[in-house]
């Protein structure tokens, strides 16, 4: 109970002025909050003698179904010791599933969640140094913005359903829509929050730097700028973005994000700092000047992409309209050109997929989304899924 009371007392301490969203592993004391270096422009490196190349055709083996009956599930968090949180975009709930024998335990709802179209309560992460503050990170609709929380996690409770704390909002006014509203959050490797959204449907907020919609954003734990940010005394680390769901570091710490386009190419980006990705101006591979173009593209009726996690040197990502899972294998050099085309598996054999998440080693959890009201639930939806790859 002495870490509970620690950590609601940094809850106290670190709230917002004016206040009424990755795994766990490895973490330690926080560095100091530098912006992260970006990959060369220039002529790109070697691979390093300690990279192993994936293979340019990968293979997918389902090894279990870990849990099964979740409720529009959007988020998934691990915690120390490998059990995972998951969240329900509708019901507002965040649900623990033991990463052994996935029995769930419900934690509680989280209040203000308002619930519509593609809003609700979506992307959740785990602090880094959960093992003494105890908190856990929400990205959710409500009926005035998307905002991200904060709430203390009582491990020892003993009462399922209230084991959550008031949530703490550290960043708020994010703007909402019945569409497009982003939703992943993840702690990177420099330890700091990062979280997306979505240009709302009104494509112009994703080319304007002061809006937070159609954006990757940078923050500290508190929610608050980095003064190493492309723009001093602002979260916003890219832009030009339709609908970003999906975020992940490869092994040279070098940001990827999954985009949804509209009519004719969906997008997975390498992000620098300060990049312009184009939306509305461009979709696709555009070659306009002052755009960054995607490092990969597929139609949309192929892909519509969510989730994405880095493993065995390739980028897995979750597609909902596509119904697949798909791989792609990087170079292993500092640039992160892949190292061959994209690959799909599990075409049509769960239906949407809406999450990935890196579970060690070769291990992936995947998370369906067939009870969004836009699939066709089975006996089962939405279940977790380990599958091993290479």
């Amino acid at each position: 109970m002495a870490a509970l009371a620690a950590g609601a007392l940094l809850l106290t301490a670190g709230c917002s002025p004016g206040d009424g969203s990755g795994g766990t592993r490895g973490v330690g004391q926080l560095p100091s909050p530098s912006l992260p270096t970006p990959a060369s422009s220039g002529p790109s490196a070697s691979p390093s003698a300690s990279v192993s190349l994936p293979p340019a055709k990968g293979a997918v083996t389902v090894v279990s179904t870990l849990t099964e009956g979740l409720d529009s599930p959007w988020g998934l968090a691990e915690l120390p010791g490998g059990d995972l949180l998951v969240s329900s975009r509708d019901r507002g709930t965040i649900t623990r599933v033991d990463g052994k024998n996935g029995k769930k335990t419900l934690l509680g709802t989280v209040p203000g969640v308002a619930p519509g179209g593609e809003g609700g309560l979506l992307g959740i992460a785990v602090s880094p140094t959960f093992g003494s503050d105890h908190l856990v990170y929400a990205y959710f609709t409500t009926a005035s913005d998307n905002r991200i929380a904060r709430m203390l996690y009582d491990e020892d409770g003993t009462t399922p359903g209230h084991l959550l704390g008031a949530p703490d909002t550290i960043l708020r006014g994010i703007p909402k829509g019945s569409i497009h509203n982003g939703g992943r959050i993840a702690f990177g490797p420099d330890h700091m929050l990062y979280a997306t959204t979505g240009d709302t449907g009104d494509g112009g907020l994703a080319q304007d730097k002061k809006s937070l919609a159609g954006k990757i954003l940078r923050m500290t734990p508190d929610g608050l700028p980095l003064h190493g940010n492309p723009e001093a005394d602002s979260v916003v680390y890219s832009y030009g973005h339709r609908n970003v769901e999906g975020l992940a570091w490869d092994e040279h710490k070098q940001l990827w994000a999954s985009e949804f386009g509209q009519d004719t190419w969906d997008e997975l980006n390498r992000i620098v700092p300060g990049g312009n990705y184009g939306w509305p101006e461009a979709e696709g591979k555009a070659g306009k000047p002052g755009f960054i173009d995607p490092v990969a593209q597929w139609k949309t009726s192929e892909a519509s992409p969510s989730g994405i996690a880095f493993a065995e040197g390739s980028i897995w990502m979750a597609a909902l309209r596509g119904e697949r899972l798909w791989r792609v294998p990087l170079s292993g050099k500092a640039d992160g050109e892949p190292l061959a085309a994209p690959q799909s598996f599990l075409k049509d054999k769960y239906g949407r997929l809406r999450t990935v998440l890196a579970a060690g080693g070769d291990r992936l959890w995947l998370v369906t989304s067939n009870t969004d009201t836009r699939g066709t639930p089975k006996p089962g939806d939405d279940r977790i899924l380990v599958l091993k790859v290479r």
